[in-house]
């Protein structure tokens, strides 16, 4: 644990002009806060507010920030409040000290929901200020190093499962390399212990192997560099144990296939100097086809910048090789807080000379993720986006014009023309990939130049969403199929108010709906028309609330139970993709579909309209090989909740003497209203009947052959279609 003049200075070290009064009061007033609470190791429970504090001098942050590590816990573990920090250090720790805390309170919250609010709170504290990230990936990190302590092991393993999927992750987004690959590889010692130790052991033997190679390699390239006039710095590092797992499972290749187990960092003065040292290491050995990157003239969206090249250089050895400057070096380590510096006597977050380097700006990994908040939806959506967002590899590809724009490997057309805009993706209907029209399914390249054909108005299908792998466009997509849906239901809900007031003698245009406003609580009758389509408000509540003294004749006719049909009512009762205005519907015949069945919409070519089958019709295997007439269609819930459709049952009788009488009998008592009655193959034991009937749904339907199947006149029923 770092002694209270250790911590000083240590921030004095790169701040000399650090608050030490202010320091000294935190580190202080942590100790008598945390008093004799005690850690799962034994420690002290003050001794890791220290040690977070410590890891955060080793980035250089400023004062406010090494407070604020001090006193990250006080809020939540002790009898203090956030007055009582703006009162003794100020607002602006009081405000980092509560956004620390809030993150840590969310610990608790249950297994479904605590990573995506995690995440999403993550996103919106960090999206105000990036030092409440650095002070809670520190106060991550110390826990992962205290891990084994813990007990119990399924803690252990959730905690180092949320490592490795939301805080490792972060890290890399804000190009944090060290805490990334620190906490990616605690994180692995306590969720595959066996493959860790199997890498180890490989690793181990490589050494033995190679380990003096390393040293050989790095010498003859810093002599070639030198003979060239470029001075430089070579070393080699070991690919780690995590990296090295997570290849082989991407790649699905052995241990021994992999060519960067050791690769070769070249540090020069310069930016020119990284070119002129590639220029001689190209000279000296052949470089490798297609293992050539150039991150300096296209950063990463971390904004990691260096040049990798894979040449097979001396013995014969693939090596890999990262050029860059020293200055380059720090932001591929440090990321984020390799930019607090000194500017105009005050020491603190310096965007301009960072971006004055080439870079861009560091934290706009996290202003992209906060734009998926905007689109709303589900926290699994949101974890699920976020994940694809911070996980996946990059591609290049350029607009017509020669603006950069970097996607996740893996990424289509349609993920390029929502990372231009939102309104360039609703409105896209086609794409031009390097000056050819390209599907909508095409794998971008590197160097692609794509251009977006776009049309007059939105049009998003909702089998978009497996042409994206960009959480940005997914979520735009899944917006704008909620928006479409809710004009859908407004559209039924308003037809169904309509109908209802209609068959009671009252007329929609003539009376106010603010009584049912109030009582439903919408703010708008387009919100009230919204619910009721969707099944949260019948019609028949609105028209209790608008008429409370209804009388009982006019009632009763607004609330008979409707026939489903064919034809321009058909869209009270089904609703779904590809039903667009004037199209008619007809329910096939070969099927009789009713409510509660799975249903397809079948478009006939000619112009007949859209019919409506089960999903399950005989009739449909004619269509397989033409997806072009498919529609997905679902039932609205008022024909799930108000109507009566037609069905058949074919059951076969014993032939007895007031047998038929029994099943109609049992029809009735079933609620089944037998509209038609066929017999056929009268034999001396056994007839066979068909009911066509009036039903509620396919589950009263199921209902009525339940209720014959048990009574003991009947040997088989079955539904009967066509």
């Amino acid at each position: 644990m770092l002694r209270q003049y250790e911590l000083i200075d240590k921030v004095r070290s790169y701040d000399p002009t650090a608050d030490e009064a202010l320091l000294n009061r935190a580190y202080v007033y942590a100790m008598r806060m945390h008093g004799s609470q005690k850690r799962a190791s034994g420690d002290p429970y003050f001794a890791h507010p220290i040690e977070v504090a410590g890891i955060l001098t080793d980035y250089r942050l400023d004062t406010a920030t090494i407070v604020t590590a001090l006193l990250h816990d006080v809020i939540e573990d002790c009898p203090v409040s956030r007055a009582d920090i703006d009162q003794l250090f100020g607002e602006e720790i009081g405000e980092l000290v509560e956004g620390v805390t809030k993150l840590s309170q969310l610990e608790g919250n249950s297994e479904h929901t605590r990573q995506a609010e995690n995440l999403r709170k993550f996103i919106l504290a960090i999206s105000k200020d990036v030092r409440v990230l650095m002070v809670k990936l520190a106060d991550r990190l110390h826990n992962m190093r205290t891990l084994e302590f813990i007990k119990n092991p399924a803690k252990r393993e959730r905690i180092a499962r949320e490592t490795l999927d939301i805080y490792a992750p972060l890290a890399r987004s804000i190009g944090c390399h060290r805490i990334c690959t620190e906490l990616e590889e605690l994180a692995f010692i306590h969720l595959n212990p066996v493959a860790r130790d199997a890498i180890g052991r490989r690793l181990s033997a490589l050494r033995q192997e190679q380990g003096g190679a390393v040293s050989v390699v790095s010498d003859e390239v810093l002599g070639k560099l030198a003979e060239g006039g470029v001075p430089a710095r070579v070393f080699g590092r070991e690919k780690h144990p995590f990296s090295i797992w997570r290849k082989l499972q991407r790649k699905s290749i052995g241990f021994s296939q992999l060519s960067d187990i050791y690769a070769f960092r070249v540090i020069v003065d310069s930016e020119e100097d990284c070119y002129r040292a590639l220029g001689v290491i190209h000279r000296a050995w052949s470089s490798v086809p297609e293992r050539f990157k150039d991150y300096i003239s296209t950063p990463k969206r971390n904004n990691y910048r260096s040049i990798h090249t894979t040449v097979v250089g001396p013995r014969g050895m693939r090596i890999e090789m990262q050029i860059r400057t020293e200055a380059m070096d720090r932001v591929a380590e440090d990321g984020v807080a390799a930019h607090w510096r000194y500017k105009n006597e005050s020491y603190g977050f310096d965007a301009e000379a960072q971006a004055a380097a080439g870079g861009r700006d560091p934290l706009v990994n996290l202003r992209h993720l906060v734009q998926l908040l905007e689109h709303g939806g589900d926290v699994d959506e949101l974890v699920e986006h976020a994940k694809l967002e911070m996980f996946l590899d990059q591609v290049f590809v350029f607009t017509p014009k020669g603006r950069l724009v970097s996607l996740p490997r893996g990424a289509m057309p349609l993920d390029f023309a929502y990372a231009v805009h939102t309104d360039v993706g609703d409105t896209c209907i086609g794409v031009k990939v390097n000056g050819e029209l390209r599907p909508l399914r095409t794998l971008l390249q590197n160097g692609d130049v794509v251009e977006v054909i776009r049309g007059a108005k939105p049009v998003v299908p909702p089998d978009w969403r497996s042409l994206t792998v960009t959480g940005r466009a997914r979520s735009a997509i899944r917006r704008h199929i909620r928006q479409s849906e809710k004009d859908e239901f407004t559209r039924l809900g308003r037809a169904t108010v309509e109908q209802t007031f209609e068959r009671a003698g009252k007329r929609l245009a003539d009376v106010s709906l603010r009584p049912a406003l109030d009582r439903f609580a919408t703010a708008a009758e387009d919100d009230l028309y919204e619910a009721v389509g969707r099944g949260r408000v019948t019609p028949t509540q609105v028209l209790d609330v608008v008429f409370p003294g209804l009388n009982a004749h006019d009632r009763e006719a607004a609330t008979a139970q409707r026939r489903i049909e064919g034809g321009a009512g058909a869209r009270l009762y089904v609703r779904g993709s590809g039903l667009t205005q004037g199209l008619t519907l007809h329910f096939a015949p070969c099927c009789s579909p009713v409510p509660g069945d799975r249903i397809v919409g079948i478009l006939d070519p000619e112009g007949a309209g859209l019919a409506v089958h089960t999903i399950d019709c005989a009739t449909l295997a004619e269509y397989e090989d033409r997806e072009e007439v498919w529609r997905d269609l679902q039932w609205t819930p008022e024909a799930e909740r108000n109507t009566i459709s037609r069905a058949s049952l074919a059951a076969t009788i014993k032939n007895a003497p007031g047998m038929l009488g029994q099943v109609c009998t049992v029809i009735g008592e079933a609620g089944g209203n037998i509209v038609n009655l066929r017999m056929h193959h009268r034999q001396r034991d056994f007839f066979d009947v068909d009911f066509d009937l009036e039903v509620k749904d396919a589950k009263h339907l199921t209902h009525i052959a339940a209720a014959l199947r048990a009574n003991p006149s009947v040997e088989t029923v079955d539904r009967a279609k066509g």
